[in-house]
């Protein structure tokens, strides 16, 4: 803290060990500047109380949008289009903060600007993309349902059966972040006619559609995630993206936020080991810092190097889907080991607060509680080992 009590921004923390900002051109490292100044000055002082009492803080929504980063890889009407690497380094930026924002960023820029990115019209893009972008429209991706998780390219029950000129959607769907409040609701549902599944757009205010907030989480708490009914939902054929005609559509949107989500989990990962080693300057036992101890210095060391590891290994991946040669055992390759890695350190900075590890003020138990549920979505470790599994043995053991 300085004098005046603001908070200082270091402009290149310890933390990115090998210098993987350096890869950016000059303009894209003054971006990651500006959020992170933003993510310390703004959302660090608050998120806490946020935490505490599940809520979002909407006021906060107009910065993030002057920073520009919604659908920031994205080549698409409105959008940034300032490339994979540091869309990824960013998103490893917000989650360093705090792992719910980097979710709802990841939700609305990723996951529901990518779908009409990857499966819209033209026209689709240009409807709804720049608004996105500028977050007046805030997106959500309804994919996940209540009796299915890991296996909703087969069983995905929720159903669309063409009616004169538009859809009826009829399902159910958990677990879908920003769906509380969303402007835009990504829904895949499973053509009642040819069997394939197709996405549609259900705008706020249609007419057989409920959501209901899901309470009581122990992890990113500030993210509102909802589950939805739909009740002859009627969407009408606009709606429908029009490049959409299959699961691979949906696929093709996965692997792309997957890579986003192994960046969030690098992210809290970092986050945890910075707070940790702040934590280690500050704190003192017998006479002298516990940053000076042995038993401390290796656990910040194994934290440093999980940090590193995973970063430089989004960061290769991030490279080669800049180069359109990403696959999809790459970007499960990097969500499998990052989220496991970040699990770990998330524990060590834990363990290097002791009891003061599962106090808010002091940011890590919050880390630590987020880690869980970035460890579980978009895709389990299992089944995104079982992808890699698949690619370098040429055999499925998908059951």
């Amino acid at each position: 803290m300085t004098a005046g009590g603001a908070i200082e921004v270091d402009e290149s923390p310890f933390s990115d060990f090998l210098g993987f900002e350096l890869l950016l051109a000059e303009e894209d490292r003054e971006l990651l500047s500006r959020v992170r100044a933003f993510m310390t000055r703004e959302v660090e002082p608050v998120i806490n109380d946020f935490w505490t009492r599940a809520e979002f803080p909407h006021e906060l929504v107009p910065g993030i949008a002057e920073l520009g980063i919604a659908g920031l890889a994205y080549d698409g009407p409105g959008c940034p289009a300032r490339g994979a690497l540091v869309d990824g380094l960013v998103a490893m930026e917000l989650a360093r903060v705090d792992p719910s924002i980097g979710t709802f960023m990841g939700v609305h820029g990723g996951l529901a600007m990518g779908s009409i990115m990857l499966g819209g019209s033209d026209e689709q893009r240009e409807r709804w993309l720049p608004a996105m972008a500028r977050m007046e429209l805030i997106g959500a991706f309804g994919l996940t349902e209540p009796e299915v998780g890991s296996a909703i390219s087969q069983g995905l029950a929720t159903t669309a059966t063409r009616d004169g000129d538009g859809w009826v959607l009829n399902g159910r769907k958990k677990w879908i972040g920003n769906a509380a409040f969303a402007d835009l609701v990504v829904i895949w549902a499973r053509d009642t006619d040819d069997g394939q599944v197709k996405g549609f757009v259900v705008e706020k205010g249609s007419e057989g559609i409920e959501f209901t907030k899901q309470e009581d989480k122990i992890a990113l708490r500030v993210v509102q995630n909802a589950e939805i009914t739909m009740t002859d939902c009627y969407v009408p054929e606009s709606n429908r993206l029009g490049r959409a005609e299959s699961f691979r559509t949906t696929s093709d949107v996965l692997r792309v936020t997957r890579m986003g989500v192994a960046w969030q989990a690098a992210g809290c990962a970092r986050g945890a080991f910075e707070h940790a080693l702040r934590y280690t300057k500050q704190r003192e036992q017998f006479g002298r810092p516990i940053a000076g101890f042995q038993l401390v210095q290796d656990l910040l060391v194994k934290m440093l190097s999980n940090v590193t590891a995973s970063t430089a290994m989004n960061a290769r991946a991030s490279q080669l889907q800049d180069a359109g040669q990403l696959r999809d055992e790459h970007a499960s390759l990097c969500k499998a080991h990052a989220t496991a890695r970040m699990r770990e350190a998330v524990g060590w900075a834990r363990e290097v607060l002791g009891g003061n590890g599962i106090l808010l003020e002091h940011h890590v138990g919050r880390f630590v509680a987020d880690a869980e549920a970035i460890y579980s979505y978009e895709g389990t470790r299992e089944i995104n080992t079982l992808i890699v599994g698949r690619a370098i043995t040429g055999e499925s053991a998908f059951v």
